[in-house]
């Protein structure tokens, strides 16, 4: 790999087309396989912050650590409101 002096820019921006709905269904997921109720173990989650609430399982407790707490429950409460 030759080297051609220019900085290269890499973008750790993450994605919020994709975060919160795949997060949370991956999220879900992986509580469900490990054995949670997922929706208790989020809704603990989104009220204390405490990132216990979520399992290490398939990295979920990562990836919702990079979604604000307040974004997660405002596509909650849209998705919510679509479907009444």
């Amino acid at each position: 790999m030759a080297f051609s002096g220019d900085t290269m820019k890499i973008n750790l921006e993450f994605d919020q087309a994709k975060t919160v709905n795949e997060v949370l269904t991956q999220v879900y997921d992986a509580l469900k396989v490990k054995g949670y109720d997922p929706v208790s173990q989020i809704v603990g989650y989104i009220l204390s912050g405490d990132p216990t609430y979520i399992t290490s399982y398939n990295g979920a407790r990562g990836l919702i650590a990079k979604i604000e707490r307040d974004e997660l429950l405002e596509e909650l409460v849209k998705k919510y409101v679509q479907n009444i």
